[in-house]
Formats: C-alpha cells, sequence, structure tokens
C-alpha cells in the first residue's frame, strides 16, 4: 500500500488530535520524531466503524512502516508515518495545528521530519 492509501486513518487521527484532545503527545528521541496516536477505539468511535475494522488498518499501516503498536503502551507513529502525519496536517489543517502547536513549532517538526512547510 502507498501511503495515501492510509490518509483517512491518518486524517482521523489528526481530527481527533487537534479538533476532540486539543492536544498532541510528541516524543523526541535519537531515531527520530514520533507522535501519539488516539486509541484504536477512539478512531473506531470516531469513523464510527466496529472497532474490528480498525485492527486491520493498523496491521497494514504498521506493515508500510508508518505507525508501531506496542502492547499497553499504545500507537505511535514512525519517523515516516511522521512525516505523513505532519504533511497531511500543514496541508489540511494549519490553522488548528498552528493554534495548538504554534507557528514555529509546526515549522520546527516539519523541518525536522524531512519535510517542508510553504
Amino acid at each position: 500500500m502507498s501511503t495515501h492509501e492510509h490518509d483517512e486513518m491518518l486524517e482521523a487521527a489528526i481530527q481527533i488530535l487537534l479538533k476532540e484532545d486539543r492536544q498532541i503527545t510528541i516524543s523526541f528521541s535519537p531515531g527520530g520524531i514520533s507522535i501519539r496516536f488516539p486509541t484504536t477505539r477512539k478512531l473506531a468511535d470516531y469513523l464510527g466503524i466496529p472497532h474490528y475494522y480498525v485492527l486491520p488498518r493498523f496491521g497494514a499501516m504498521e506493515r508500510d512502516g508508518l505507525i508501531t503498536r506496542v502492547e499497553r503502551v499504545g500507537i505511535s507513529t514512525t519517523v515516516a508515518g511522521t512525516k505523513e502525519l505532519l504533511r497531511l496536517m500543514a496541508e489540511r489543517y494549519r490553522e488548528r495545528a498552528e493554534e495548538i502547536l504554534s507557528k514555529e513549532v509546526l515549522q520546527a517538526l516539519q523541518a525536522h521530519a524531512g519535510g517542508s512547510i510553504r
């Protein structure tokens, strides 16, 4: 699958983080930046689909290198997933993202993740 095939899940996660939770949990490590995803149940509720429909989609995202799942810890983006999530966030939800993160932080995250914000 291409990363664009996962846009619906990424976009739902962004909407939950920016509009419902109004917070983003970001982790920094020598390997890069990761962003904490909403729970699978929260995503299923948001999308209006049964929880068991979300699980294979997350499996595909994990196989495609966009997320990592750790039992009892949660789901976070990988380096590639962070780049894609930030790309969508900047393209489609810039105002909301800047409201929560600030323009400077969003730009710094994007630059560190290997992309650029126009």
